[in-house]
């Protein structure tokens, strides 16, 4: 889970549109109807490709530098950054179920105080892991 920033090679299509394709990541390509379209979804595939690397712990190749990257007549690059963290976040946030082990005397306790365990569990371990 990290930040990047890899470029992207924009194509324009007509009506005003782009292609647009990360030449370093495997199928990492995407289409907007217009510019601001275009980044934006350029931003959400590029996190989509790298969370798929980081899930299947493939290795992520560093991104290129530009000027070896070829380019077509009216084509540009774009550096295109994404926060695979923040993605995981958004898309990722279906509730898991997890079994635990605590002694009687503190289970007893806290359900006397009325303690929600999956609220405690979910602030533990976000202070945990520096959230």
């Amino acid at each position: 889970m990290a930040k990047y920033a890899y470029p992207a090679v924009f194509t324009p299509e007509k009506g005003g549109g782009f292609s647009i394709l990360f030449p370093d990541l495997e199928n990492c390509y995407t289409c907007g109807d217009n510019m601001v379209d275009s980044l934006l979804l350029a931003e959400d595939v590029l996190a989509l490709v790298l969370y798929g690397y980081e899930r299947d712990g493939r290795k992520i190749p560093p991104p290129s530098d530009e000027t070896g990257i070829p380019l077509s007549k009216g084509e540009f690059i774009n550096y295109i950054a994404c926060d695979t963290l923040e993605y995981r976040k958004m898309y990722n946030n279906k509730a898991v179920k997890k079994t635990l082990t605590i002694p009687e005397w503190l289970n007893e306790a806290a359900m006397a105080m009325g303690l929600n365990f999956s609220q405690i569990l979910q602030e533990a371990l976000l202070s945990k892991i520096q959230l």
